[in-house]
């Protein structure tokens, strides 16, 4: 149960560059009554249809993005002269991994 109250908060954070529609009063404005089904708002239909959102950041389904999240890695880098040494370091995030990390909140650290 925790997982998905995660996910949901996840994806409220993430609307602006998944498919999900981040602008629903505007469709709800669209809608001819409240018991026609819901329509989808003009920025939605947009990212759907040019697969980009409106700061031209590639749109990403849910899991997509958790893959695309998962590439960032943590490498343990050893040295071995003069003396031997260890440190560990963090790739650089993409452009949409920090994007991402920024509507969340969070930020990745060692």
């Amino acid at each position: 149960m925790l997982a998905y109250y995660v996910e949901w908060h996840m994806r409220e954070k993430l609307q602006s560059i998944l498919f999900d529609d981040d602008d629903k009063a505007s469709g709800e404005r669209e809608r001819p009554s409240i018991v026609a089904p819901a329509v989808r708002s003009s920025r939605a239909k947009r990212k759907d249809a040019t697969k980009r959102t409106d700061e031209d950041v590639p749109v990403h389904s849910f899991q997509s993005l958790l893959a695309d999240l998962a590439t960032l890695a943590k490498n343990r880098v050893r040295t071995a002269r003069p003396t031997p040494s260890e440190f560990y370091m963090l790739t650089k995030p993409t452009d949409i991994q920090r994007r991402a990390f920024d509507l969340l909140g969070v930020s990745p650290t060692l």
